[in-house]
């Protein structure tokens, strides 16, 4: 039998030896699908007879606590207008006002669709006030009332009746309706004194009528209302019980807990569902009869029909899947290869499927990881050499300075200038605090005006006041980046090239401001100025005369903007021959931020 068996698959493999793998997919998923719906859908048949009981009872659970939940809210509407009658109203008004009246009636008409009336009574059930108005009957004594014992036996409670046609007052629209009443004992004030008395609140029964009249529990069954003594608040054919036309085993489901339990009631077997209503001891019951549960193996067929149906669509989909697991490796590779075809050095090359795509993508993969090594090279050689640029252009501070700035210091000591050389040796000291800026290369434009500061004081004195100085700072650019030493050098060109040929009249002023998110910084002489070609050899060539100032040309400035922020940064110069020379800084708006800075991401 084995080798029969095994030689049945061997000739079906055999004949599909030539086949594509699409067709392979087919025919297997094919066989599967229909071993699947049979299995499945006997399965699920055998279950669907072993749980249709189960179905029911948590149906009707369901129904019992969606009821429960509605039959809760119109309790708690009752006693959120009982308690705001008695918190807001009673509490707080003296009945010896009318204001009392007006309460209540505003009260009533709010909740006109949930109430008969609203009264109130003295503890020898006397009305004190009421909405709407309502003459007492002449042969009801509301003292004798049940709602109204109950209300003073147990004080601390509020007390639910049974329904009842309202029959306190006298209906003159002979509309006999159908109340659930609340009572409770309260405190009330009259002429200043404080006394006991009893709140009832009449809501109108439609309200649970509504409630249960929609409820569907299955061809036979019905769900009802009772109290914790098992007297009928709500049924179906409640007409007929009370007229004695028919029997409901009420009392006996009144000693049930909560859940499912099967009874024999008058020759019929039942499945009686009881869930408990908080608060009010109120139960509510479902009930099945059996004979329902096991007339619905029709529609248990109809289900198991369903779920083979079912069934195909899901192996379909499988199938689906399947296959595109199978060719996804492949187009997944293809879509990698055209991100890198279009410049995506970055994409992750998938290594999933057959050998050969395994392979593919193994090749194409190490391509990419050289091309990355021989990137970062490029990278880290061309980071290098940045970084080496810009030290070599902030390393350009000549000697000189310091030089002739010492000269300047001791000669005016010997001179006995002792508060010039004060100032001399604060500026310096400042000046190069500043310089250094423990290594950074970014500090905060209120520090590069510093120093400029500091400069031009002492160069001020070296010149002995041949020029006067101006800065026009805007408060908001002091705390924006700037990159270190690159106003010095434009004062520098000021100084040198315009001030050292003038006697008294020079004039130099810094400005500083923002327009466009950008920060421009100015430096203007009145100085002998320059042609066009002069100005832009500033910007083309280093300085060739060292022997002055700090070394650094407005060519190195410019470099360095550039560097750091880009082409469309850096410095211009705006000149006329004998009219003066304006140097411009341009560079974006950066807030300052010195934990950054510290950290070294400047």
């Amino acid at each position: 039998m084995l080798k029969l068996i095994n030689s049945k698959i061997n000739n079906v493999l055999k004949r599909y030896e030539n086949t594509s793998i699409q067709s392979i997919i087919s025919t297997t998923f094919t066989i599967i699908c229909i071993i699947g719906m049979l299995g499945v859908g006997g399965a699920i048949y055998v279950c669907f007879i072993n749980s249709t009981e189960e179905i029911v009872y948590e149906n009707n659970m369901f129904i019992a606590e969606q009821v429960n939940s509605s039959l809760e809210s119109y309790l708690r509407n009752m006693m959120r207008i009982s308690n705001g009658t008695y918190y807001s109203i009673l509490k707080k008004n003296n009945f010896s006002e009318s204001n009392v009246n007006n309460k209540l009636d505003l009260l009533y008409e709010t909740n006109k669709d949930l109430l008969v009336s609203i009264c109130v009574f003295t503890e020898d059930g006397k009305v004190v006030s009421s909405s709407p108005v309502g003459q007492v009957k002449d042969l009801v004594n509301p003292a004798e009332s049940d709602w109204f014992l109950k209300a003073r036996k147990r004080s601390e409670n509020l007390h639910f009746s049974t329904p009842h046609v309202q029959n306190l007052f006298i209906d003159h629209d002979n509309q006999y309706r159908w109340v659930v009443s609340l009572s409770r004992a309260v405190d009330i004030t009259y002429d200043g004194q404080i006394v006991s008395g009893v709140l009832l609140v009449d809501m109108n029964f439609s309200g649970i009528e509504q409630i249960f009249r929609n409820i569907d529990v299955g061809k036979n069954g019905y769900i009802y209302l009772i109290n914790n003594d098992g007297e009928i608040i709500y049924h179906p054919k409640q007409q007929l019980i009370y007229s004695n036309l028919l029997e409901e085993n009420n009392i006996v489901a009144s000693t049930y807990d909560d859940g499912s339990i099967k009874e024999i009631f008058k020759g019929e077997d039942r499945l009686i569902t009881v869930k408990t209503v908080g608060y009010t001891g109120w139960k509510v019951v479902c009930v099945t009869p059996i004979k329902d549960i096991t007339s619905d193996y029709r529609r248990v067929g109809i289900i198991v029909i369903f779920i083979l149906l079912l069934s195909i669509f899901i192996f379909s989909y499988l199938n689906m899947i399947v296959s595109v697991r199978i060719t996804n490796p492949i187009v997944e590779l293809e879509k990698s290869v055209k991100q890198l075809e279009n410049g995506d050095n970055n994409v992750d090359i998938s290594i999933k499927g057959s050998y050969e795509i395994q392979h593919l993508g193994k090749a194409i993969k190490s391509m990419i990881k050289q091309m990355h090594v021989l990137m970062e090279n490029i990278i880290q050689q061309q980071e290098a050499k940045r970084k080496s640029e810009l030290n070599a252009l902030q390393a350009q501070i000549n000697p000189h300075f310091l030089y002739n700035t010492l000269d300047s210091i001791i000669w005016m000591i010997e001179n006995e200038n002792y508060d010039g050389s004060i100032i001399m040796v604060t500026a310096l000291a400042r000046l190069f605090r500043i310089s250094l800026s423990k290594g950074k290369n970014i500090i905060s434009v209120r520090n590069e005006i510093e120093h400029v500061r500091n400069y031009l004081t002492i160069q001020n004195i070296r010149y002995k006041n041949k020029f006067t100085y101006e800065i026009q700072d805007d408060e908001n650019t002091l705390d924006l980046c700037c990159i270190k030493l690159i106003i010095q050098p434009l004062v520098e060109n000021a100084i040198y090239h315009s001030m050292e040929f003038m006697d008294g009249d020079g004039e130099i002023i810094i400005k500083l401001y923002i327009n466009d998110d950008n920060l421009f910084i100015e430096v203007i002489d009145n100085g002998l100025g320059m042609t066009e070609d002069e100005a832009m050899n500033l910007l083309k060539k280093e300085r060739k005369n060292k022997s002055k100032g700090s070394g650094i040309g407005i060519k190195n400035v410019n470099d360095r903007i550039k560097i750091y922020f880009g082409e469309k940064y850096g410095v211009s110069i705006y000149s006329e021959p004998d009219e003066g020379t304006m140097i411009r800084i341009n560079m974006p708006c950066i807030r300052y931020d010195e934990d950054q800075i510290e950290e070294g991401t400047n």
